[in-house]
């Protein structure tokens, strides 16, 4: 009897302390008994083993699903490994730059040279229609990159659409990937610098104040920041590349749920040059956080097509078995205050690249438009 009335003394408790760590309300209460409940029907009744961690992690990919925001993920241990790995500018990959233009399409891009998906065949304009026979139009853009990269060493197959021939599988064995996130040199024949940004990784910051100071040194008189296909990274990055190219001011503003806003500022001081941006539809997040300051601040002109429009803040939170999950926790803002987030930026200067263009005519007109900045300088001059 003892025994009895001490267990339901320690029950009554624990639901108790349940009730007040989940503040106080009775649903959410009552929903965890739910879960937990039903787990443990699942473990003890269901016809074969089961494992504890693995309904847990699948518990949190569901939680995360019926967000219905697609930046809002669970990622186990593999995911959160080639996340870290992607924004330290290295991963295990096959070495391709795809394109999410059209929805439910991925399409290739370039293919790096001396890499797995050169050595496996694929080209330009190859169409990526499946990842291990999970079709690409059921995947959000993200999850189709997850599922491309790997560990090195290990195989992806992947169906390929080829214009004018059946679809054909490529097993490809990923090898590690290491991307310079920022590249550029001067354009020949001018005086005119350009710099391509990848991605916003741990050192890309970094990357882009060595070739900025190199070109600056060879007396370039304007600068063309090229931001296609660029997915973005993270904000830190972006911020310090704005403090070399943004006046200084306002470069974007974070709101969270509650109504909370942390400004993140340009402390530039000297002079600015003139700056041509080049977006695309891929260009997305941190990549229109930078175009949208030098925008809005009236210190560049954008060229190209309309941005892809993600003006939502994600913040990463380790759940100690080596997962994670990723969760959009604010807005972003650009300094006039518009939020991007579905719409996208729009370019001061449209122009697409048509589809097997032989020449880059976006990279022209950025190259055209600029020479008409550095004239009109010379003229007020």
């Amino acid at each position: 009897m003892i025994a009895l009335v001490s267990a339901a003394v320690t029950a009554g408790l624990m639901c108790t302390l349940l009730f007040y760590a989940l503040g106080g309300s009775v649903t959410r209460a009552a929903d965890m008994v739910r879960f937990v409940a039903t787990m443990r029907f699942v473990e003890s009744r269901y016809v074969n083993d089961t494992d504890s961690t693995t309904l847990i992690n699948g518990a949190f990919e569901g939680l995360m699903n019926s967000l219905g925001d697609k930046y809002s993920v669970y990622l186990d241990a593999e995911k959160y490994k080639q996340l870290s790995d992607m924004n330290q500018g290295s991963f295990g990959g096959i070495g391709v730059v795809m394109s999410f233009s059209d929805p439910g399409h991925c399409r290739i891009m370039s293919v790096m040279d001396e890499a797995p998906g050169k050595e496996a065949g694929l080209e330009p304009n190859d169409e990526i229609v499946a990842v291990e026979g999970v079709q690409i139009s059921t995947l959000q853009p993200e999850e189709i990159v997850y599922r491309i990269r790997g560990a090195e060493g290990t195989p992806v197959v992947l169906t390929i659409h080829r214009e004018g021939q059946p679809d054909k599988d490529y097993t490809i064995i990923r090898s590690n990937i290491h991307i310079d996130t920022a590249v550029g040199d001067v354009v020949p024949d001018t005086d005119i610098g350009y710099i391509r940004i990848a991605s916003f990784s741990e050192h890309t910051a970094d990357e882009f104040a060595k070739i900025l100071a190199e070109q600056q040194a060879k007396g370039i008189k304007g600068l063309i920041i090229d931001l296609r296909s660029n997915p973005g990274g993270l904000i830190k990055s972006c911020v310090d590349i704005a403090n070399m190219v943004v006046p200084a001011g306002d470069v974007v503003s974070v709101v969270d749920k509650d109504g909370n806003k942390e400004v993140y500022k340009s402390s530039k001081s000297g002079e600015n040059i003139p700056i041509v941006v080049l977006i695309d539809n891929n260009s997305a997040s941190a990549s229109e956080i930078l175009a949208g300051a030098l925008k809005d601040r009236q210190a560049a002109t954008l060229v190209g097509v309309k941005s892809y429009g993600k003006g939502s803040v994600q913040t990463i939170v380790p759940l100690f078995r080596g997962d994670a999950i990723k969760l959009t926790v604010a807005k972003y803002y650009t300094p006039s205050g518009i939020s991007i987030d579905g719409v996208g930026i729009e370019p001061d200067v449209e122009i697409a690249l048509p589809e097997n263009a032989g020449k880059d005519v976006q990279l022209a007109k950025a190259i055209e438009v600029m020479k008409e900045k550095i004239a009109s300088l010379h003229i007020k001059n």
